[in-house]
């Protein structure tokens, strides 16, 4: 009884009379009874920044699906997709709209019109509050008297609508307007954003995309081995920082590196020209893409790079396993099984041809000692990135919104897997000694992680989260990877491709039983089995094979349908988005992205098809969802107080 006064005279301090507290619980009971907002689903980005804008500009279809919930039949289908490129990308549009001559005076009257119908029905599933605070500060009383007004009944109050409308359109504003609608159009569309992992490699833009989501309203992120190894460099790990320079010089992502975070290249660069001057590094050129540079002697210069920080990452990884042998990677030590002098490899028994022998730092005697020019190089790489603002700004907003796992709305969201043994039990992983499994591992695990981060230089703990984070990366057992190994070494020094197969844990075996998700949906603290899901990425799915994202009768969606341009190939397709809306959840298939002034010449519609996955007619409510059970928490509290106040418990 005692603390529970201590806590409603705190309560207390903010309502401090019955009219306060009996608004307050007035105004959580009316927000319990608004829709459930939109949450919108995104996995597996690698970089792929315009992509990646125009899902979220489009809010996967749900823009152009408001805007024929509002206009039907009304709008031919080109106006209405139009309509969606201005509300997508407004001053591009406008602009490409001027050139065409087609901004007149009544185009801007009826199209402010059109787009506050728009902003009205997306706007109907919050307060006036949030709305309000949601509008620009310059014109919110304008486009709230709008949208308030616009569907007056009598003539008045249309005479006064149209008066501002033209006032607008006269003192010049009405672009200003239209950019301010838009935004605030897609900026309440979507309540949640979920960022399902991997945001890193591959794509030249991942430092883009950080910058537009350390900007945006709402949103989490569940850790992919991609963001991970990222995350451990910026940390200070020397093995996570080879392995983030040897991923960008593979797909030549220099931008991300050079011109988002500033990383000083020339240590790396000097030393393999003059390491690797006569080696033309043929099996070490960038992989082919539309952002690979065409002029040859960047690409051989990049080549060279390549090889010498694969080589330095090779002796790092050993020092890391060396360390760890509760990691189990020793079979990933390959330097030291190498017959110099024929050429060859002996992996298993087994002797393989290499497909490159020049392997200048490396010494049969002790070939996992870096040489002191290695050790230089290195050191200088990790002060780089451990020196990096904006790096550490990407960082700190990656741990603030992010984590390993989140259970959301009775969705268990998570990059990779749950390692499992081959009979579907729960896999144990040795973490500092100890072995966990389930959901009590990835905790420790993130445990460690934000101790590598942030810990203090003398905590022995920071020097074994690094060392962690890298297992993380790679490692059979780890949660966002999952895989046996990382075939790294084989795919460039062996042309044998059975020794590049990376099998995949028990988990992506098993993962379409349904007995399987659920028991896994259990051990994250998920008892309402009806309407759970799994929802993750990291494999991408190939629809052109037939195979489909949905798994174990609906309990797991895989999203990951290859966002990348590398993996359009092999998927067919360009990546799936999930949207979870009052009404159930929906499947976007995507087609590849060609550009945004294609987005803009021609409407915003690169979805391949939707897919219902869930669908109910009772409209899910927020007193439905984990928000609502915080609220209902809430006005019980309140309605103690209430009660305090009426009995003079408290004055």
């Amino acid at each position: 009884m005692e603390r529970s006064m201590e806590y409603l005279q705190l309560l207390a301090g903010n309502f401090p009379t019955i009219a306060a507290a009996s608004t307050e619980i007035i105004n959580l009971e009316a927000i319990l009874n608004l829709p459930k907002g939109t949450e919108h689903f995104v996995t597996d980005i690698h970089g792929e920044y315009d992509a990646f804008d125009y899902v979220l500009r489009s809010a996967s279809g749900v823009i152009k699906q408001k805007i024929d919930a509002v206009f039907g039949d009304e709008l031919p289908e080109a106006e209405k997709r139009e309509l969606c490129a201005l509300i997508g990308y407004p001053e591009a549009k406008l602009h490409a709209l001027k050139s065409c001559g087609k901004n007149t005076d009544e185009w801007y009257k009826l199209v402010l019109m059109q787009l506050i119908s728009v902003l009205t029905r997306v706007a109907s599933r919050y307060t006036r509050s949030k709305v309000r605070k949601a509008l620009p500060k310059d014109y919110a009383y304008i486009i709230e008297e709008l949208m308030h007004e616009t569907r007056g009944e009598f003539a008045s109050k249309q005479n006064y609508v149209r008066a501002i409308v033209d006032t607008i359109v006269l003192t010049g504003r009405a672009d200003h307007f239209i950019t301010a609608i838009s935004d605030v159009t897609r900026d309440l569309v979507i309540d949640q954003l979920h960022i399902i992992g991997d945001i890193y490699d591959r794509g030249p833009g991942a430092h883009r995309i950080m910058d537009m989501l350390c900007q945006y309203r709402d949103f989490d992120i569940q850790w992919g081995n991609h963001d991970i190894v990222w995350m451990g460099a910026a940390a200070g790990s020397a093995a996570c920082v080879a392995n983030v320079l040897r991923n960008s010089l593979k797909y030549a992502d220099m931008s991300t590196l050079e011109d988002g975070y500033g990383i000083n290249l020339l240590p790396l660069a000097t030393f393999a020209i003059e390491t690797y001057a006569d080696d033309p590094c043929t099996v070490f050129l960038p992989v082919k893409s539309d952002d690979t540079p065409a002029d040859v002697p960047q690409i051989r210069l990049m080549s060279q790079m390549h090889k010498a920080i694969a080589i330095i990452q090779f002796k790092l990884e050993a020092a890391v396993i060396a360390r760890h042998p509760e990691f189990r990677m020793e079979d990933r030590n390959m330097l030291d099984h190498i017959d110099f002098e024929k050429g060859t490899i002996r992996l298993k028994g087994v002797d393989y041809e290499l497909t490159d022998t020049n392997f200048p730092t490396v010494g049969p005697a002790d070939p996992y000692r870096l040489s002191a020019s290695e050790q230089n190089v290195i050191d200088r790489l990790v002060h780089s990135f451990t020196s990096s603002t904006s790096l550490a700004r990407h960082m700190n907003c990656l741990f603030n919104r992010g984590s390993l796992y989140l259970v959301y709305n009775n969705n268990l969201l998570y990059h990779g897997s749950v390692p499992l043994n081959e009979d579907g039990t729960l896999a144990g992983m040795q973490v500092n000694g100890e072995v966990y499994k389930g959901r009590k591992l990835f905790d420790t695990i993130e445990k460690f992680v934000r101790t590598a981060y942030f810990g203090t230089e003398d905590d022995p703990l920071k020097d074994y989260g690094r060392d962690l984070i890298w297992y993380l990366w790679c490692g059979p057992v780890s949660p966002p990877f999952d895989k046996q190994c990382m075939a790294t070494f084989e795919r460039y020094f062996i042309a044998d491709k059975s020794t590049h197969v990376e099998n995949k844990g028990n988990y992506y075996r098993l993962k379409n039983r349904r007995d399987i998700c659920e028991m896994i949906l259990r051990e994250f603290g998920i008892e309402d089995l009806e309407h759970a899901h799994i929802i993750n990425g990291h494999i991408p799915v190939k629809a052109s094979q037939g195979e489909s994202p949905i798994k174990a009768d609906g309990r797991l969606l895989v999203i990951d349908g290859g966002f990348s341009k590398v993996y359009h190939e092999q998927t067919g397709i360009a990546g799936y988005t999930l949207i979870y809306n009052s009404h159930g959840l929906r499947l976007v298939r995507h087609r590849p992205f060609e550009s945004v002034s294609d987005s803009i010449d021609h409407g915003m519609d690169v979805i391949a098809d939707t897919q219902i996955v869930e669908y109910t007619e009772r409209q899910i409510l927020v007193r439905d969802t984990d928000k609502g059970k915080r609220l209902m928490a809430r006005v019980e509290d309140l309605k103690e107080l209430l009660t305090a106040y009426r009995t003079g418990l408290l004055r």
